[in-house]
């Protein structure tokens, strides 16, 4: 009949909802679950496998998707991938001068040993471990040397510090790749001492150079004296009375002198010839 309404509640489905919500609550509880389940570690991480019964496992996990029992076991991903640390340090020089540098340095995690690192230190390594480690490697460094032999033996002083320093982090199974001196600066009347010297070791140079050469311009002068005094010598020794007289002979002009002396006079031969 027209007036009749469809009871619901006596539909076979209506009959089923109470398992039919069970169901969809254990589905979500399955997702759940098996979302838990697993865990991505991405390229340079390794995994670290954490246990709510027996802390950290020996097992180490590789790149790639990774089971773990939920809610009991957690994988902490950990970057073993070289990274940089940058380390302001102060200390001061064999004489007692005060250095102030920056240091850069290059390290990754042994990926054999990621999970001892997590257990003994944490995944704070720059603050925990590189830090402190980089204070102790330069200023034990900085102490074995004077200010100047700091730059002018930079590369040495650069070898002293990482060594140092690669051998105090390796012990916690971190290993130093490379190492940077940023930089180096003294306090401002080292800098000062510095140029003064610079100058005057300009100013000495300078000089030696000057005296250098007035000392050339002299023993150039004494050559040339001695090779004159030599030729004068040699001509003197050359001369004989014949080249004097042949000399004068390429002097005289044809002409004979009208008088000889003061006492004799001396007569023309040419006024003497008759005249024609």
């Amino acid at each position: 009949m027209a007036n009749e309404y469809y009871d619901i509640t006596k539909s076979p489905l209506f009959a089923q909802g109470p398992k039919l919500v069970a169901l969809v609550i254990a589905g979500i509880i399955i997702l759940i679950i098996l979302g838990s389940s697993f865990r991505t570690i991405g390229p340079g991480e390794r995994g670290i496998v954490f246990s709510q019964i027996g802390g950290v496992k020996d097992v180490i996990l590789d790149e790639g998707i990774r089971f773990k029992i939920p809610f009991v076991e957690d994988i902490i991903k950990a970057d073993v991938r070289i990274q940089k640390a940058q380390t302001e340090v102060s200390g001061a020089s064999k004489d007692l001068q005060t250095v102030s540098s920056t240091i850069a340095v290059n390290y990754h995690v042994d990926p054999s040993k990621v999970n001892k690192v997590f257990q003994e230190i944490g995944l704070a390594f720059k603050e925990r471990l590189i830090d402190p480690a980089v204070q102790e490697a330069v200023k034990a460094a900085a102490a074995q040397f004077t200010a100047e032999e700091l730059i002018t033996r930079r590369s040495e002083v650069k070898d002293q510090i990482k060594e140092s320093l690669a051998k105090r982090l390796l012990v916690f199974n971190i290993i130093v790749d490379e190492l940077n001196i940023v930089d180096f600066s003294f306090s401002q009347q080292f800098n000062t001492a510095i140029e003064a010297k610079q100058t005057a070791e300009q100013q000495s140079l300078k000089a030696k150079w000057d005296l250098g050469r007035v000392k050339i311009e002299a023993e150039q002068k004494i050559t040339q004296a001695k090779a004159e005094a030599e030729s004068q010598r040699l001509q003197k020794e050359t001369i004989s009375p014949i080249i004097l007289q042949l000399r004068a002979i390429e002097k005289w002009d044809g002409h004979f002198p009208l008088v000889v002396g003061q006492a004799m006079p001396f007569i023309d031969i040419g006024s003497l010839t008759p005249k024609k």
